[in-house]
């Protein structure tokens, strides 16, 4: 059943050269049933990453362009008065599909930001006081740049905390860049992409998930790494409950696709900092400097022993 998510991998590789564990990583998330944040500069194929994993996996695909003018509605959906029917009518936004890409998600003012809240943790959203399932399965896939660059919001913790993963995909390096110099054209690669799995097996290895078995020993030590964040003084706020939740089901897709029906530490150290440093503000320092999350994330699991 996995071999099929080999296959997505080794097809989106071949658009996004040199990021074999960045692609791997993705695919952890969404067989997890979370939500992925990929963080990074301009122009390093973030946006092209999230359109190769839709056509991959064969899961219908929008795309909403994030802006300070964006509204709420433009991605939920609006109601618009039918004069034949002299009522309402409800026409549905982008966000009922199957996987919405929300490129450069912070561009756009914390209102509309906070309109995909509900979709992202009910798998629903409410409008004109009706609420409205979305499709099975439902993903976001969402693209931020850097904090410190002009027209940015700063993503509020609580959204942060929906996205189960945040990924950065950072520069190539020579080899990786020499080939998409020399090589074909990303885009024209995504549009002539076949899917390599269905949304039907896609739900199968999900739900064989539930199978991947994690020992008393297993979880003590993902608690032991969620109450270390709270302690240890190195964050402002430790993980949360969800995080921890977070942790072991990002830990059981990572031991399924090693071929394994049961989790080992090793699985949780390799899906951590992913699924934890961008749920983590670290505690500036009294000089003033500040250690980045991840790097501080590293510290953490030195600190827990196995």
């Amino acid at each position: 059943m996995y071999s099929r998510i080999h296959a997505v991998a080794a097809q989106v590789g071949q658009v996004i050269v040199g990021k074999e564990s960045q692609v791997r990583q993705a695919l952890v998330c969404l067989l997890a049933g979370g939500h992925l944040l990929i963080e990074d500069v301009p122009g390093v194929g973030k946006t092209t990453l999230a359109q190769a994993l839709a056509t991959s996996l064969g899961l219908k695909f929008n795309r909403v362009q994030f802006t300070s003018d964006l509204l709420p509605a433009d991605i939920i959906g609006i109601s618009v008065f039918d004069r034949e029917k002299n009522g309402f009518s409800f026409h549905p936004g982008p966000v009922f599909t199957q996987v919405l890409l929300a490129d450069e998600i912070n561009r756009a003012t914390p209102k509309t930001q906070s309109a995909l809240l509900e979709a992202m943790e009910e798998r629903q959203v409410s409008a004109d006081g009706v609420t409205r399932e979305l499709p099975d399965p439902f993903f976001v896939i969402a693209t931020q740049n850097p904090s410190h660059q002009i027209g940015t919001f700063q993503l509020p913790e609580s959204q942060l905390d929906r996205f189960l993963m945040c990924l950065s995909l950072g520069y190539p390096d020579a080899a990786a860049e020499r080939a998409l110099l020399m090589g074909e054209d990303r885009r024209a690669m995504v549009r002539a992409m076949t899917p390599a799995m269905t949304p039907g097996e896609l739900g199968d290895a999900r739900a064989a998930l539930r199978d991947v078995h994690a020992s008393a020993a297993l979880v003590g030590y993902v608690q032991a790494l969620v109450h270390a964040s709270r302690q240890n003084g190195l964050f402002a706020e430790g993980l949360s409950p969800r995080a921890a939740i977070a942790l072991l089901q990002a830990a059981r897709a990572w031991a399924a696709l090693e071929g394994r029906n049961h989790v080992l530490p090793e699985d949780v150290q390799a899906v951590l900092v992913p699924v934890a440093a961008h749920r983590l503000r670290p505690v500036r320092a009294a000089g003033g400097s500040v250690a980045s999350s991840r790097d501080l994330v590293l510290q953490l699991m030195k600190s827990v022993p196995v």
